[in-house]
């Protein structure tokens, strides 16, 4: 359906200015099974908003107009206007009413967000922490390749398993996580979710069965549902999976592999020592399963601890990259593979991506050996061991399960609270967080509500939202969520 835009819609672009005029926006909702309604609008609002149909500075319809010309309830609307204004497209103004906001300046929240006071304080992603010794790092590095001949690395588009001086620089990283391999086992990925895709496609058909930890990261689960295996969810402790719910399942049979992040797993901060690493890989090598070791975390470590898969080696895939320890946005990962495995993964990434991407590839080369990467991870080190203080502090006994070097922390669910309640009336104080659904891989599972550290976020503004975040939860929750009703 056509929408209209008044053609004196006001376009003034001073921040914090909404003058906006009321618009004529006529959205029409195309159903899908499955979706829901107020998803589906989210959905329109940020494309219409993206593609300029909707205006910077233009006044939104009412909760109670947008819901009667759609024929859906006001809950419906208030949720949907709720969602685009935590990612940074609307605005709302006590009295005043609903606003589309400048999207340049949204993008630039986003980069910022941690330092706005007045924007949501985003607990709920996972990332490593961005300081101004990360800002000196990249900013040297682009001018150093600005003035190179980059030839060498942006030139060819072969070998697909990745350039052989990037799989050199890989082994020595790989060596200081306990991995000793030759290059023709290693194969360079676009970040460590690619590395697992890669693995569970070489060796699982859809039907098989995968284990994995009760509460896991989300991106297994959504690997389930896009490849076609079943997964399963294994209970845990704060090591990670138990050995003897390992062994039964695999007794049990039809297991292929087990997923796992051994050190300070996602959700939970567990971290595997070196008995329990041992004996999962004995339960593996007895039953014959494949074990693929997810350690985007383990380069934060300050202890060694043995690899699964150097104790599995016709077993045992190894995962690692820069994502979490060094800088976000460098995607660089290193997949390590049985030396039977090493062609067929190559043949999966040539389908898919023909490699990953030489230029950050040749970043995290770099990196690596002028020891750019370890001064880096130095940074992450203090700096979650400094938040991690910040949340025992303020959170203390809330705090069902963390580790000092995390870049996340688990909390209990308070008495009478529900998660979705939780995670609702921090919204309304402007604080995201995450329940615990996107991570549940397995029955048995207990609730909780994950926050992330990493990011800008200063100390004071951590502690400020962290101070809200104990406040809410001390709070008896109401009697019916006035956001909910109109």
């Amino acid at each position: 359906m056509r929408r209209s835009v008044p053609s004196g819609a006001d376009r003034e672009t001073e921040a914090n200015d909404y003058e906006g005029a009321s618009i004529d926006w006529r959205p029409t909702l195309v159903r899908r099974k499955g979706v829901p309604k107020h998803r589906l609008l989210t959905e329109q609002i940020l494309a219409d908003i993206d593609a300029s149909i909707l205006p910077a500075h233009a006044r939104m319809p009412t909760h109670r107009d947008l819901a009667r010309q759609l024929g859906v309830s006001v809950q419906t609307v208030s949720l949907s206007y709720k969602e685009a204004e935590r990612r940074g497209y609307l605005q709302g103004e006590v009295g005043r009413g609903t606003f589309v906001r400048n999207r340049t300046r949204a993008h630039a929240d986003r980069f910022m967000l941690d330092r706005s006071p007045g924007e949501t304080v985003d607990l709920s992603i996972i990332r490593a922490v961005y300081s101004e010794a990360h800002e000196r790092a990249s900013r040297s590095m682009m001018r150093t390749l600005a003035s190179d001949d980059n030839s060498a690395f942006m030139r060819p588009c072969r070998p697909i398993a990745g350039l052989d001086q990037h799989r050199r620089a890989a082994q020595i990283w790989l060596k200081r996580l306990g991995v000793e391999a030759s290059t023709d086992r290693i194969l360079i990925t676009n970040g460590t979710a690619h590395g697992i895709f890669l693995a569970i496609a070489a060796l699982v058909q859809p039907g098989e069965v995968v284990l994995t930890e009760n509460l896991t990261d989300h991106g297994i689960i959504g690997l389930a549902n896009v490849l076609g295996f079943s997964l399963r969810g294994l209970p845990t402790d704060r090591e990670g999976i138990l050995v003897e719910a390992f062994e039964e399942a695999c007794r049990a049979g039809g297991v292929t592999a087990l997923v796992l992040v051994p050190t300070l797993g996602n959700p939970t901060s567990h971290l595997a020592g070196a008995e329990r690493r041992r004996a999962i890989a004995q339960v593996a090598r007895r039953h014959g399963v494949f074990v693929i070791e997810d350690e985007v975390f383990k380069p934060l470590l300050d202890k060694p601890l043995p690899a699964i898969t150097e104790l599995l080696p016709d077993l045992g895939f190894f995962v690692t990259s820069f994502t979490k320890s060094v800088m976000t946005g460098l995607r660089v990962g290193y997949l390590v593979v049985p030396p039977q495995y090493s062609i067929r993964i190559a043949s999966i990434m040539r389908v898919t991506t023909w490699s990953a991407t030489n230029l950050p590839s040749e970043i995290a080369a770099r990196w690596i050996e002028d020891g750019t990467a370890q001064e880096l991870i130095e940074v992450q080190r203090t700096e979650a061991r400094a938040r991690q203080a910040i949340v025992a502090e303020t959170l203390g006994e809330h705090v069902a399960q963390t580790h000092p070097l995390s870049l996340c922390a688990w909390l209990r669910v308070p008495p009478r609270w529900t998660e979705e309640g939780l995670v609702r009336a921090l919204a309304q104080h402007k604080i995201a967080v995450t329940p615990s659904d996107p991570f549940i891989a397995g029955k048995g599972s207990e609730g909780g509500i994950r926050i992330c550290l990493g990011g800008r976020l200063s100390h004071a503004a951590l502690r400020n939202a962290l101070q809200t975040v104990r406040s809410t939860f001390e709070q008896l929750p109401p009697v019916f969520d006035v956001g909910s009703i109109a």
